[in-house]
């Protein structure tokens, strides 16, 4: 992936943030929507790490530039995929299967990306390809085709999620709903998930 590493630091943020949110939502979620925002978690901070750019100083901080790391990327991802599209009952705490589809879709998205990052040997948003030459040369930035249609799929899930959260109102929640906490509540809930889908467009305009 490419691009200036401020982008990258931006995307850290991002993810980092959106995953403390996760994390804090799955320790008060009921046992039926833990299932849900464990996905979320992974995911945002999946992203974070990915998206650290290298450092002028210290180029192996960025991830990308060890040749571990996509393979791993790529092993957690696809668990993560086939565990969302799983049939086992009451795993995701009755969500609908579009939900669960979603989450499959953006695991397979890190692990098209974690591909695109070993093939063409960069270090994430902001790093530098290593231009070695050879069959990976050519094969940097990922498949034009593919990209676009994952980012033509997180553009609709954001305008999408961006549309509902506007019209969100308080008379929409039930009554007492002014004393729930605020990781509990929905209108927060959809915020993080158009973040999401803002970073995932942000990183695969980045490939």
């Amino acid at each position: 992936m490419h691009g200036p590493p401020f982008v990258g630091w931006l995307l850290v943020a991002l993810g980092a943030a959106t995953g403390a949110y996760c994390l804090l939502r799955l320790r008060a979620a009921p046992p039926n929507l833990r299932q849900s925002a464990g996905a979320e978690a992974l995911m945002a901070w999946g992203m974070a790490v990915m998206a650290v750019p290298a450092v002028p100083a210290v180029p192996a901080a960025a991830l990308g530039q060890h040749a571990w790391a996509p393979p791993a990327f790529v092993a957690v991802f696809g668990a993560a995929a086939v565990h969302a599209l799983l049939p086992l009952p009451n795993r995701w705490g009755g969500r609908p299967p579009s939900h669960r589809m979603h989450h499959a879709v953006e695991a397979c998205a890190m692990v098209y990306m974690a591909v695109a990052m070993a093939a063409g040997g960069t270090s994430g948003p902001g790093g530098h390809a290593d231009h070695t030459g050879g069959p990976a040369e050519g094969m940097r930035g990922g498949e034009p085709l593919l990209t676009g249609a994952l980012l033509a799929y997180f553009a609709a899930y954001v305008i999408r999620g961006g549309a509902r959260l506007v019209s969100v109102a308080d008379t929409d929640l039930p009554r007492g709903a002014g004393h729930v906490a605020w990781s509990q509540r929905p209108e927060v809930l959809d915020a993080c998930r158009v973040a999401m889908g803002t970073g995932m467009c942000a990183m695969l305009l980045t490939l």
